[in-house]
């Protein structure tokens, strides 16, 4: 009697359908060749504005822009269809993040700030400008996700995880429209300012190093950073479990890595939450309360479950359709030992 396991095969790594979107990519290597230059410039420069290293907020949106590029050049070669208008929206997203960066520059030059300044026309004017531009981004994000929904990504969980990343991704970037308006303390002293980060607190008090997020109140930065990098989180996660395929032989299973997926997509949507609501109670994301502690334990709790039951129940349907022993004709056994065909349901695998 011997034992036939079904074959499997680690998945193939995903491969763009057509080329990557080169002015993304272009400006991706420029927004890098931004960082070494914003590091630099805060070693050299001492000035802070609302309390921070003048060239922190360059620093941070080289970085995001440098991310976001080689996302979107990725996620625009995926396409199937469509490309010709992608192309040219990519086009058009390299042309306002190209504009929103000379603002954010030409503010730390000028020793201002770039957001909700509304101070003079031309304070406003530019504002405005790096308004639209921030718009016409969440725009092209979202017909690149309408187009990825429609065209194949190849198997469903790397279909799953582009796809949800894209969803709580323009969520995220959408929650920084919750900062555009005025506060109430700003409509009773107007001082040229209309929108702010922080909840509970005025902008410019302390912060965590470099990232400046609130430490005395809400920030509404966070759930918005948090979110948009969904985005690059969970395609990373079905590339790293597609790797792990290659030596562990559960992940080979396409219906696991979905599982998987699918709950690291819940918990990344439920950490963006999270995060949300704590930041609108006006509570610092370094003093959390019971309330908060409890939910996250919660959402550790259910992610963590979930990605048993997902690697449990794949040992289970492994074991499933194992094929049965079957036995060797004697005269097979007898001429050396060659075995039966495969059923067809093999072949099939």
């Amino acid at each position: 009697m011997i034992s036939t396991p079904p074959p499997t095969r680690p998945p193939t790594m995903p491969r763009p359908a057509g080329r990557l979107h080169r002015p993304l990519l272009v400006l991706a290597i420029l927004s890098a060749v931004g960082v070494a230059v914003c590091i630099v410039a805060l070693l050299l420069d001492p000035r802070e504005i609302l309390g921070q290293p003048a060239w922190a907020k360059p620093l941070k949106f080289s970085v995001s822009l440098s991310v976001y590029s080689v996302t979107l050049a990725w996620m625009i070669g995926l396409a199937t269809r469509r490309r010709r208008l992608l192309s040219v929206l990519g086009s058009v997203v390299v042309v306002a993040l190209v504009l929103e960066m000379i603002v954010i520059v030409g503010a730390v030059v000028t020793n201002t700030t770039s957001h909700f300044n509304v101070s003079s026309p031309v304070a406003a004017l530019v504002w405005t400008l790096m308004a639209v531009s921030i718009v016409v981004v969440w725009l092209v994000t979202v017909v690149v996700a309408v187009v990825l929904f429609r065209s194949p990504l190849g198997d469903r969980a790397r279909a799953l995880a582009i796809r949800s990343g894209l969803v709580i991704g323009l969520v995220g970037m959408a929650l920084a429209f919750l900062m555009t308006g005025p506060t109430a303390a700003q409509l009773n002293d107007y001082r040229g300012i209309a929108g702010a980060h922080a909840v509970g607190v005025a902008d410019g008090g302390a912060g965590l190093p470099l990232l400046g997020w609130s430490t005395e109140g809400g920030d509404l930065r966070i759930p918005h950073f948090v979110g948009m990098h969904a985005l690059q989180v969970l395609p990373l996660l079905v590339i790293a479990l597609e790797l792990l395929a290659r030596r562990v032989a559960m992940l080979r299973s396409e219906t696991v890595r979905y599982r998987l997926v699918l709950v690291g997509a819940v918990g990344f949507a439920g950490t963006v939450g999270l995060v949300l609501w704590q930041a609108l109670r006006g509570q610092s994301i370094v003093a959390p309360d019971a309330a908060t502690v409890t939910a996250g334990a919660a959402l550790v709790v259910v992610v963590v479950a979930g990605a048993v039951v997902a690697i449990v129940r794949g040992g289970v349907d492994g074991r499933s359709t194992t094929a049965p022993e079957r036995a060797v004709p004697a005269s097979a056994a007898a001429s050396g030992g060659a075995t039966a065909a495969p059923t067809a349901s093999e072949e099939g695998r």
